[in-house]
């Protein structure tokens, strides 16, 4: 049995599995140079990895080797022990996806090779001329990538593993955007500055003739799309249960019980729709949530225009709550205050946050991609989105983790963890912040709930489709056109903004409802560990405690709380 020890910041003399840990880390870095990118391992910024079929066989190949040499590995202490179980559970799930065909159907509206080539861009350093001799660079490969990425799909075809029609061509008017004479690559390159001088006239050529190549080989992606893929793809949006259980272990690491997660979630989703329905009768005596929302929305005090205010004023809010936090609530080191508030360069919808620099050298950053049209916000509905991203939510959690190096392999610093793991937590965070008193405005608060609700309504929506499921009115099963309407009618917000987010819960299976559902399990952890403590038990120093376990699946986090 591993020994208990006790987190301090005296370095750790590394294990074996440490090394083993870190050894994965270098070879992702090296086959994967975009998540290298990430994490900010910039010694392959000027490629991409293999996106061909056999670019997933020789990764499949490494997981497999790694996972052997773990299971070989002795733990020498508790966090070795937590190391082990997740790193494990990351590898073995990883073998399951490949064998059961998932990147031959890699291909959704937000997380796909599609976006993750183009999102390479987003974080490379720009500062120098050297910088954007390297971006020119990587503009270059985009077009082996993205044949390696369409021959994969192709083999896809070969074998009937296809993605839903409805991600196709919706990821093909995505790539109009990026190839438009207004749109990524063209903007991307024409505003390329170093921070002092100007770049030299025969890399500005370079830059752009490699900008318009990367144009080109999108502008292939979308006739291969068009052409190939389409006709041919899966008419169903449903993925069925035996890969959406995959999936939703991929994205909680942990295993639940879908069907009854569902029925969960459609009483959850009914307990936000009553704790809304009492907040918009303070805000407007004998109103509905909708007569409240629509009150809401005519208060010019409430409202930002234009994307420069709204950036002003998430950076402001990011600030404060970092100042204020970090006096009473948290310790916060000094690396880790700095966040940045940013403004997305595509127009997809969608708000993320990227994690800092193993070095801190770029700091975590909050990512807000407006969608086209959009020009006018409401703070009341989006001052908990900042507390999401930042602090108390992702910045906290995942900066925090970076910054424990004394205690954590780079693995569990930079890569481990899941989508539950990390928007349970944010949602938790949320619920933090109105019991801290920062959500006392009843606005605030709807807002707050407005965004609950949302996410109560995904995990009934994606469990409902995915599964085909009969819908909650009894008038058959779920499909695209009820998801859509029932997502209309639980979320307060613009409809480009729906639609995109439906499309995104269809090609992307498992990983909306994690937000939720990794919330009820970090609350069933606290309320376990409180069970156990009694008397003795302390929020801060369990918040402290589960953080410093670092980013890892909720199955292990369980497991290592318990120990």
């Amino acid at each position: 049995m591993p020994r208990l020890i006790i987190m301090t910041d005296s370095p750790r003399t590394p294990t074996p599995i440490d090394t083993i840990a870190d050894a994965w880390v270098d070879t992702l870095a090296e086959l994967d140079p975009s998540l290298a990118t990430y994490i900010g391992r910039f010694e392959y910024n000027d490629r991409f990895g293999d996106f061909s079929p056999a670019g997933h066989e020789r990764l499949a190949a490494e997981a497999r080797a790694t996972l052997s040499a773990l299971e070989d590995a002795q733990a020498v202490d508790a966090i070795d022990a937590v190391t082990k179980e997740d790193l494990s559970r990351e590898l073995s799930l990883s073998i399951e996806m490949h064998a059961a065909d998932a990147p031959l159907r890699d291909l959704n509206v937000i997380a796909s090779p599609a976006q993750e080539i183009r999102q390479a861009f987003d974080l490379m350093p720009t500062g120098t001329v050297e910088d954007w001799s390297v971006v020119s660079t990587r503009l270059s490969a985009v077009s082996g990538a993205i044949d390696g990425y369409i021959e994969t799909l192709r083999a896809g075809i070969a074998k009937g593993v296809v993605p839903a029609r409805r991600q196709v061509t919706e990821t093909v008017t995505q790539i109009g955007r990026y190839t438009a004479d207004n749109g990524f690559f063209a903007e991307f390159t024409a505003e390329a500055a170093p921070d002092e001088g100007q770049l030299p006239a025969s890399l500005a050529r370079d830059l752009a003739a490699n900008a318009n190549a990367a144009r080109v080989a999108y502008d292939q992606l979308a006739q291969f799309l068009t052409k190939e893929l389409a006709p041919v793809a899966s008419e169903k949006d449903a993925v069925g249960r035996e890969l959406y259980a995959l999936h939703s272990r991929r994205f909680l690491g942990a295993t639940i019980d879908l069907d009854e997660t569902y029925d969960w979630g459609v009483e959850e989703l009914a307990r936000m729709v009553a704790e809304q329905t009492e907040i918009a009768n303070e805000i407007l005596p004998g109103s509905t949530v909708e007569e409240a929302v629509a009150f809401l929305e005519k208060d010019p005090s409430r409202k930002l225009h234009g994307t420069d205010a709204l950036q002003k004023w998430m950076q402001e809010t990011s600030d404060r709550a970092v100042e204020e936090l970090g006096r009473s609530h948290f310790d916060i080191a000094e690396p880790i205050r700095r966040l940045e508030c940013m403004i997305a360069p595509t127009k997809e919808g969608g708000i993320y946050y990227t994690g800092p620099t193993d070095d801190f050298s770029r700091p975590g950053r909050m990512w807000w991609s407006v969608p086209e049209g959009v020009t006018e916000f409401d703070t009341w509905r989006e001052l908990t989105t900042v507390y999401h991203e930042g602090i108390p939510g992702h910045h906290l959690q995942i900066a925090q983790a970076v910054y424990n190096r004394a205690q954590l392999n780079s693995w569990r610093r930079l890569l481990g963890g899941t989508s539950g793991h990390a928007e349970g937590w944010a949602l938790y965070a949320e619920r933090l912040m109105q019991q801290l008193g920062y959500l006392d405005d009843p606005a605030d608060r709807l807002g707050m709930l407005d965004g609950q609700r949302m996410r109560a309504a995904r995990v009934v929506l994606d469990i409902g489709v995915h599964l085909e499921k009969p819908r909650p009115d009894g008038t058959g099963t779920w499909d695209h056109d009820y998801a859509l309407d029932f997502m209309r009618k639980n979320v307060n917000m613009s409809d480009e903004f729906v639609q995109f987010e439906v499309n995104r819960y269809l090609g992307w299976p498992g990983q909306a409802p994690a937000y939720k559902v990794g919330q009820r399990i970090w609350e069933q952890l606290r309320d376990d560990v409180q069970q156990r403590e009694g008397a003795a038990f302390d929020i801060k120093a369990f918040h402290k405690r589960a953080l410093d376990v670092g980013g890892v699946g909720l199955d292990t986090l369980r497991s290592a709380l318990a120990k």
